[in-house]
């Protein structure tokens, strides 16, 4: 199946289908300038799903060249763009050649920004083997590459041709993988879709255990409700993309807290996220504690993290309010906050008094 992300000329189509990878040379044959394509991935792809594509594209006649990076969240740095983009130049990509992000959404983030930089702008294909990644981060042109300063501080908006998602590369994944994509799933449902949340509370085990139409609905709906938000506002300028960033405030804070490390994934910390969102909203009266509980307890029952005991946190609040005030969101010395009035009910305040953030953090923490 397919869903649109409607960008006027730079429309991309979505498809998702199991074994979509092993179809790869006939599927994405139209990006196939020059007869090839350079295939970015990282060291744990390839094993599994490196040769399921390289096959499809010989089948289909497509050459390919292949650059192998290093894993882990550390590879969105400086240093690992450097090195790609060198390497990009060595195998004479053209602006009509196109890079293929084989990956997660590292590998998704850092390839699509070299893409948006090298020669002023090159053709890219995202083909995402995590679950995050195929829910979230390969959809929507955000690119980017970390700091010293914080999470996705340095990268542009570009978006990408095509996006290419098999289910079945997600049969690999370690559990803890899974479980962390699922979090980006969850989102969508408390966003603005309570009838999805309560698909995900009937149907979360059933996906986490690898149930295929579980994973195949869950993956279609949140690709179909970030399509049609990104088709509403790609860079965030009506507030109404902004919505998407339930949870990562918090999130990030946390990240940054663990050293953006292995300790805590991405995923996981974003569910931590929406977890302490629900909970800050009904510490200032906005969402009941019933809405907030029933948020926690699933996120609880789907092995995430939903707590700050939980995540491994044990900062101050000051100190984890320290990490937000580096936030590429900052508007004017404010933070924006993603705040609920309930399951299905998020919306975006620009006027939270940090210290009441600190407060409350210090408050669940104990």
């Amino acid at each position: 199946m397919s869903v649109r992300v409607s960008l006027g000329d730079r429309s991309y189509d979505i498809h998702i289908e199991n074994g979509a990878l092993d179809r790869a040379g006939e599927l994405l044959a139209p990006y196939a300038a020059r007869g090839r394509f350079i295939v970015v991935t990282d060291r744990n792809i390839v094993p599994n799903q490196l040769y399921r594509l390289e096959t499809s594209l010989t089948t289909a006649g497509i050459a390919s060249a292949v650059e192998v990076l290093p894993p882990g969240e550390a590879t969105k740095s400086w240093k690992m763009l450097e090195k790609l983009t060198d390497a990009l130049l060595n195998y004479g990509v053209e602006r009509n050649d196109t890079i293929v992000a084989l990956g997660g959404g590292v590998i998704g983030d850092l390839v699509g920004f070299a893409a948006s930089i090298l020669k002023r702008g090159c053709r890219f294909v995202q083909v995402p083997t995590t679950l995050l990644s195929q829910v979230d981060s390969s959809v929507g042109g955000k690119t980017a590459i970390n700091s010293k300063a914080g999470k996705n501080l340095i990268g542009a908006f570009y978006q990408p041709s095509h996006v290419l998602i098999d289910p079945t590369t997600l049969d690999s994944l370690p559990p803890r993988e899974v479980r962390a994509g699922y979090a980006e799933v969850i989102k969508y449902g408390l966003i603005d879709d309570a009838p999805f949340f309560q698909w995900c509370e009937a149907n979360g085990g059933k996906l986490l255990a690898g149930d295929p139409d579980a994973r195949t609905h869950a993956i279609t709906a949140s690709v179909a409700a970030k399509a049609r938000i990104v088709g509403e506002d790609e860079r965030e300028t009506s507030g109404r993309r902004a919505l998407l960033n339930l949870g990562h405030t918090f999130g990030h804070a946390l990240e940054a807290e663990t050293g953006f490390s292995d300790r805590l994934l991405h995923g996981e910390a974003v569910a931590a996220g929406m977890a302490l969102a629900f909970r800050f909203s009904t510490a200032q009266g906005l969402c009941t504690a019933e809405e907030a509980a029933r948020v926690t307890a699933h996120i609880a029952a789907a092995g995430l993290p939903a707590t700050l005991h939980a995540a491994g946190i044990d900062a101050s609040g000051a100190k984890l309010v320290s990490h937000m005030l580096h936030d590429k969101k900052m508007e004017g010395g404010r933070l924006p906050f993603l705040l609920a009035r309930g399951i299905g009910q998020t919306f975006l305040e620009k006027n939270v008094d940090l210290s009441a953030v600190a407060a409350f953090l210090d408050s669940d923490r104990g």
